[in-house]
Protein backbone atom coordinates (compact mmCIF):
# COMPACT_ATOMS: atom_id res chain seq x y z
CA UNK A 1 0.00 0.00 0.00
CA UNK A 2 1.05 3.38 -0.48
CA UNK A 3 0.81 4.89 3.53
CA UNK A 4 -1.17 8.31 3.50
CA UNK A 5 0.61 11.33 2.58
CA UNK A 6 3.25 9.67 0.39
CA UNK A 7 1.89 9.10 -3.02
CA UNK A 8 4.46 11.82 -4.33
CA UNK A 9 7.23 9.71 -3.32
CA UNK A 10 6.23 6.79 -5.13
CA UNK A 11 8.24 5.07 -8.13
CA UNK A 12 7.99 2.78 -11.04
CA UNK A 13 10.91 0.49 -12.46
CA UNK A 14 11.38 3.04 -15.48
CA UNK A 15 11.30 5.90 -13.07
CA UNK A 16 14.10 3.82 -11.50
CA UNK A 17 15.80 3.21 -14.54
CA UNK A 18 15.84 7.11 -15.72
CA UNK A 19 17.15 7.48 -12.17
CA UNK A 20 19.92 5.73 -13.16
CA UNK A 21 20.54 6.31 -16.62
CA UNK A 22 19.27 3.44 -18.08
CA UNK A 23 16.58 2.23 -20.53
CA UNK A 24 13.98 0.17 -18.48
CA UNK A 25 14.93 -2.92 -20.21
CA UNK A 26 18.48 -3.17 -19.43
CA UNK A 27 17.43 -2.17 -16.35
CA UNK A 28 14.95 -5.08 -15.92
CA UNK A 29 17.61 -7.47 -17.50
CA UNK A 30 20.31 -6.23 -14.63
CA UNK A 31 17.58 -6.48 -11.90
CA UNK A 32 19.01 -4.63 -9.82
CA UNK A 33 16.02 -4.06 -7.49
CA UNK A 34 16.69 -8.03 -6.84
CA UNK A 35 19.60 -6.96 -4.79
CA UNK A 36 19.58 -7.70 -1.16
CA UNK A 37 19.05 -5.29 1.18
CA UNK A 38 17.36 -2.77 -1.85
CA UNK A 39 13.47 -1.49 -0.32
CA UNK A 40 11.07 -3.67 -1.22
CA UNK A 41 7.65 -3.14 -3.73
CA UNK A 42 5.06 -1.33 -1.72
CA UNK A 43 2.42 -2.18 -3.38
CA UNK A 44 0.66 -6.21 -2.86
CA UNK A 45 2.93 -9.54 -3.69
CA UNK A 46 1.85 -10.87 -7.35
CA UNK A 47 0.75 -6.51 -8.91
CA UNK A 48 1.87 -6.52 -11.90
CA UNK A 49 3.52 -3.38 -11.77
CA UNK A 50 6.38 -2.78 -9.21
CA UNK A 51 5.89 -0.03 -6.93
CA UNK A 52 8.34 1.52 -4.62
CA UNK A 53 9.09 4.47 -2.01
CA UNK A 54 10.99 6.96 -3.55
CA UNK A 55 12.50 8.07 0.06
CA UNK A 56 13.77 4.52 0.64
CA UNK A 57 15.54 4.19 -2.68
CA UNK A 58 17.12 7.51 -2.47
CA UNK A 59 18.58 5.91 0.70
CA UNK A 60 19.42 2.66 -0.22
CA UNK A 61 21.08 4.27 -3.58
CA UNK A 62 23.43 6.98 -0.89
CA UNK A 63 24.48 4.07 1.02
CA UNK A 64 22.17 5.12 4.08
CA UNK A 65 20.19 3.34 6.24
CA UNK A 66 16.68 2.82 4.28
CA UNK A 67 13.82 4.72 6.74
CA UNK A 68 10.89 2.43 7.47
CA UNK A 69 7.63 3.03 6.61
CA UNK A 70 4.85 4.12 8.91
CA UNK A 71 3.92 0.89 10.19
CA UNK A 72 0.33 2.69 11.89
CA UNK A 73 -3.00 1.88 9.62
CA UNK A 74 -4.18 5.62 8.65
CA UNK A 75 -7.37 6.67 6.52
CA UNK A 76 -4.91 7.84 4.01
CA UNK A 77 -3.33 4.90 3.11
CA UNK A 78 -3.80 3.77 -0.12
CA UNK A 79 -4.83 1.01 -1.26
CA UNK A 80 -4.60 -1.28 -4.47
CA UNK A 81 -6.94 -3.98 -5.78
CA UNK A 82 -6.00 -7.18 -4.02
CA UNK A 83 -5.29 -4.91 -0.61
CA UNK A 84 -9.22 -3.57 -1.55
CA UNK A 85 -10.30 -6.90 -1.69
CA UNK A 86 -8.53 -8.32 1.40
CA UNK A 87 -9.71 -5.57 3.61
CA UNK A 88 -13.56 -6.61 2.64
CA UNK A 89 -12.89 -9.93 2.80
CA UNK A 90 -13.74 -10.71 -0.77
CA UNK A 91 -11.38 -12.54 -3.45
CA UNK A 92 -9.19 -9.92 -6.01
CA UNK A 93 -11.21 -10.82 -8.92
CA UNK A 94 -14.48 -9.67 -7.21
CA UNK A 95 -13.12 -6.50 -6.89
CA UNK A 96 -13.63 -5.77 -10.59
CA UNK A 97 -17.02 -5.73 -9.67
CA UNK A 98 -17.51 -4.04 -6.48
CA UNK A 99 -14.86 -0.83 -7.56
CA UNK A 100 -17.13 -0.24 -10.29
CA UNK A 101 -20.11 0.72 -7.37
CA UNK A 102 -19.99 5.30 -7.78
CA UNK A 103 -18.79 5.69 -4.33
CA UNK A 104 -15.48 3.77 -5.24
CA UNK A 105 -15.14 5.32 -8.77
CA UNK A 106 -15.31 8.48 -7.40
CA UNK A 107 -12.48 8.08 -4.89
CA UNK A 108 -10.68 6.07 -7.42
CA UNK A 109 -6.77 7.25 -7.53
CA UNK A 110 -4.08 6.02 -9.96
CA UNK A 111 -0.72 6.51 -8.79
CA UNK A 112 2.84 4.75 -11.07
CA UNK A 113 -0.10 3.57 -13.10
CA UNK A 114 -1.85 1.05 -10.67
CA UNK A 115 -5.70 1.84 -10.04
CA UNK A 116 -5.84 2.52 -5.78
CA UNK A 117 -8.28 3.81 -3.17
CA UNK A 118 -8.32 5.22 0.28
CA UNK A 119 -8.70 2.93 3.05
CA UNK A 120 -11.25 5.61 4.42
CA UNK A 121 -13.34 5.03 1.16
CA UNK A 122 -13.35 1.33 1.06
CA UNK A 123 -14.51 1.16 4.79
CA UNK A 124 -17.11 3.34 4.15
CA UNK A 125 -18.41 1.53 1.28
CA UNK A 126 -17.87 -1.48 3.17
CA UNK A 127 -19.96 0.05 5.75
CA UNK A 128 -22.64 0.62 3.11
CA UNK A 129 -22.65 -2.46 1.43
CA UNK A 130 -26.24 -3.56 0.12
CA UNK A 131 -27.83 -6.72 0.46
CA UNK A 132 -29.23 -7.93 3.75
CA UNK A 133 -31.22 -5.09 3.94
CA UNK A 134 -32.45 -5.66 0.24
CA UNK A 135 -36.72 -5.83 -0.15
CA UNK A 136 -37.96 -9.16 -0.49
CA UNK A 137 -40.44 -7.87 -3.01
CA UNK A 138 -39.23 -10.47 -5.92
CA UNK A 139 -38.97 -10.16 -9.41
CA UNK A 140 -42.30 -8.32 -11.03
CA UNK A 141 -43.25 -10.53 -14.02
CA UNK A 142 -41.98 -9.05 -17.58
CA UNK A 143 -39.47 -6.01 -16.21
CA UNK A 144 -35.98 -6.36 -16.58
CA UNK A 145 -33.21 -7.03 -13.60
CA UNK A 146 -34.08 -4.58 -10.58
CA UNK A 147 -30.86 -4.04 -9.87
CA UNK A 148 -28.17 -2.13 -11.89
CA UNK A 149 -25.66 -5.05 -13.62
CA UNK A 150 -22.86 -3.53 -12.31
CA UNK A 151 -24.05 -3.80 -9.18
CA UNK A 152 -25.22 -7.27 -9.07
CA UNK A 153 -22.08 -8.71 -8.50
CA UNK A 154 -21.72 -7.01 -5.22
CA UNK A 155 -24.88 -7.50 -4.06
CA UNK A 156 -24.75 -11.07 -4.47
CA UNK A 157 -21.42 -11.83 -2.70
CA UNK A 158 -22.27 -10.22 0.10
CA UNK A 159 -25.55 -12.69 0.27
CA UNK A 160 -22.97 -15.41 -0.19
CA UNK A 161 -20.76 -14.29 2.15
CA UNK A 162 -23.88 -13.91 4.78
CA UNK A 163 -24.94 -17.64 3.87
CA UNK A 164 -23.24 -20.28 1.18
CA UNK A 165 -26.08 -21.87 0.84
CA UNK A 166 -27.98 -19.55 -0.82
CA UNK A 167 -30.03 -19.95 -4.39
CA UNK A 168 -30.49 -18.85 -7.51
CA UNK A 169 -34.03 -18.52 -6.80
CA UNK A 170 -33.56 -16.79 -3.44
CA UNK A 171 -31.44 -14.24 -5.19
CA UNK A 172 -34.20 -13.58 -7.41
CA UNK A 173 -36.64 -13.02 -3.79
CA UNK A 174 -34.39 -10.62 -2.40
CA UNK A 175 -33.21 -8.83 -5.49
CA UNK A 176 -35.51 -8.44 -7.59
CA UNK A 177 -33.19 -10.43 -10.62
CA UNK A 178 -33.59 -12.55 -13.49
CA UNK A 179 -32.61 -16.03 -11.49
CA UNK A 180 -30.30 -16.38 -14.93
CA UNK A 181 -28.33 -13.40 -13.70
CA UNK A 182 -28.67 -14.58 -10.48
CA UNK A 183 -26.68 -18.01 -11.56
CA UNK A 184 -24.26 -16.16 -13.24
CA UNK A 185 -23.35 -14.35 -10.49
CA UNK A 186 -22.91 -17.49 -8.00
CA UNK A 187 -21.64 -19.24 -10.52
CA UNK A 188 -18.85 -17.14 -10.52
CA UNK A 189 -18.52 -15.84 -7.18
CA UNK A 190 -18.19 -19.77 -5.83
CA UNK A 191 -15.67 -20.70 -8.96
CA UNK A 192 -13.55 -17.93 -7.91
CA UNK A 193 -13.93 -18.48 -3.98
CA UNK A 194 -13.24 -22.48 -4.67
CA UNK A 195 -10.23 -21.52 -6.86
CA UNK A 196 -8.22 -19.27 -4.33
CA UNK A 197 -9.51 -22.39 -1.12
CA UNK A 198 -7.43 -24.72 -3.87
CA UNK A 199 -4.26 -22.37 -3.92
CA UNK A 200 -4.49 -21.87 0.19
CA UNK A 201 -4.55 -25.93 0.39
CA UNK A 202 -3.35 -27.14 -2.39
CA UNK A 203 -4.13 -30.95 -1.96
CA UNK A 204 -7.44 -30.47 -2.46
CA UNK A 205 -9.72 -31.19 -5.40
CA UNK A 206 -12.73 -28.29 -6.50
CA UNK A 207 -15.64 -30.66 -4.99
CA UNK A 208 -13.95 -31.09 -1.70
CA UNK A 209 -13.16 -27.54 -1.44
CA UNK A 210 -16.35 -26.37 -2.30
CA UNK A 211 -17.44 -28.68 0.74
CA UNK A 212 -15.23 -26.82 3.07
CA UNK A 213 -16.65 -23.32 1.74
CA UNK A 214 -20.29 -24.64 2.38
CA UNK A 215 -21.10 -24.59 -0.95
CA UNK A 216 -24.19 -27.75 -1.63
CA UNK A 217 -22.90 -30.29 -4.11
CA UNK A 218 -25.86 -29.54 -6.28
CA UNK A 219 -25.41 -25.69 -6.72
CA UNK A 220 -21.61 -25.63 -6.74
CA UNK A 221 -21.46 -28.59 -10.16
CA UNK A 222 -20.67 -25.50 -12.34
CA UNK A 223 -18.37 -23.73 -9.77
CA UNK A 224 -16.32 -26.14 -9.27
CA UNK A 225 -15.51 -26.66 -13.09
CA UNK A 226 -15.45 -23.23 -13.27
CA UNK A 227 -12.75 -23.09 -11.04
CA UNK A 228 -10.82 -25.56 -12.42
CA UNK A 229 -10.45 -23.29 -15.46
CA UNK A 230 -9.74 -20.46 -13.47
CA UNK A 231 -6.94 -22.18 -12.11
CA UNK A 232 -5.44 -22.52 -15.54
CA UNK A 233 -6.12 -19.09 -15.71
CA UNK A 234 -4.07 -18.24 -13.00
CA UNK A 235 -1.44 -20.04 -13.86
CA UNK A 236 -1.26 -19.18 -17.49
CA UNK A 237 -1.53 -15.75 -16.09
CA UNK A 238 2.74 -14.79 -15.87
CA UNK A 239 3.04 -16.45 -19.32
CA UNK A 240 0.66 -13.74 -20.91
CA UNK A 241 2.06 -10.99 -18.91
CA UNK A 242 5.28 -11.80 -20.60
CA UNK A 243 3.56 -12.03 -24.59
CA UNK A 244 2.33 -8.83 -23.35
CA UNK A 245 5.63 -6.98 -22.18
CA UNK A 246 7.58 -8.49 -25.28
CA UNK A 247 4.71 -7.19 -27.74
CA UNK A 248 5.42 -4.01 -26.11
CA UNK A 249 8.67 -3.82 -26.49
CA UNK A 250 8.75 -4.90 -30.05
CA UNK A 251 6.32 -1.48 -30.63
CA UNK A 252 3.19 -3.81 -31.24
CA UNK A 253 1.18 -2.81 -28.59
CA UNK A 254 1.06 0.19 -26.36
CA UNK A 255 -0.27 -2.13 -23.51
CA UNK A 256 2.31 -3.13 -21.38
CA UNK A 257 -0.01 -5.31 -19.16
CA UNK A 258 -1.39 -8.76 -19.74
CA UNK A 259 -5.24 -8.86 -21.09
CA UNK A 260 -7.52 -10.19 -19.30
CA UNK A 261 -8.40 -13.92 -19.29
CA UNK A 262 -11.89 -14.93 -20.69
CA UNK A 263 -13.89 -18.33 -19.83
CA UNK A 264 -16.38 -19.27 -22.80
CA UNK A 265 -18.36 -21.63 -21.36
CA UNK A 266 -16.73 -21.82 -18.35
CA UNK A 267 -14.62 -24.52 -19.57
CA UNK A 268 -11.71 -22.81 -21.21
CA UNK A 269 -9.41 -19.92 -21.22
CA UNK A 270 -8.76 -17.64 -23.51
CA UNK A 271 -7.48 -13.78 -24.13
CA UNK A 272 -7.47 -11.04 -26.62
CA UNK A 273 -4.70 -8.67 -26.83
CA UNK A 274 -5.22 -5.75 -29.39
CA UNK A 275 -2.16 -4.17 -30.84
CA UNK A 276 -2.45 -0.31 -31.45
CA UNK A 277 1.27 0.28 -32.26
CA UNK A 278 2.89 1.49 -35.09
CA UNK A 279 4.38 -1.19 -36.26
CA UNK A 280 1.66 -4.12 -35.36
CA UNK A 281 1.31 -6.84 -38.36
CA UNK A 282 -2.72 -7.23 -37.23
CA UNK A 283 -5.14 -5.89 -35.46
CA UNK A 284 -4.91 -7.89 -32.77
CA UNK A 285 -3.70 -11.14 -31.57
CA UNK A 286 -5.80 -13.83 -29.70
CA UNK A 287 -5.07 -16.92 -27.15
CA UNK A 288 -6.51 -19.95 -27.07
CA UNK A 289 -5.41 -22.54 -24.32
CA UNK A 290 -6.36 -25.05 -26.80
CA UNK A 291 -5.06 -23.62 -30.19
CA UNK A 292 -2.15 -21.44 -29.04
CA UNK A 293 -1.79 -17.86 -30.43
CA UNK A 294 -3.59 -16.02 -33.93
CA UNK A 295 -4.24 -13.24 -35.28
CA UNK A 296 -7.38 -11.62 -35.18
CA UNK A 297 -9.00 -9.79 -38.40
Amino acid sequence: MIRAGRQHLVRTLADLAAQQGVGIDHYTRLKPYDAPGFPKPINSQGSRTRLYDGEQVDAYLLGKPVPPLPETEDDGDLLDRRECAALIGVAPDSWKAYKRDPALTGARIEAGGVEHWPRHAVKAFQASRPGDAAPKSGRPRHTGDQVPRDQVHARVAKLLDADPTISAATLTERLGVHRNTGQDALTRLRADRIADHIQAHPTLTPAEAAAQLGYPALQARRATARAETVLRARRVGPYLAEVAAALHRAGWTTVVAAPDVQFPGDDRVVAALVLDGDQAPAPAVVWDERYGWRTAA
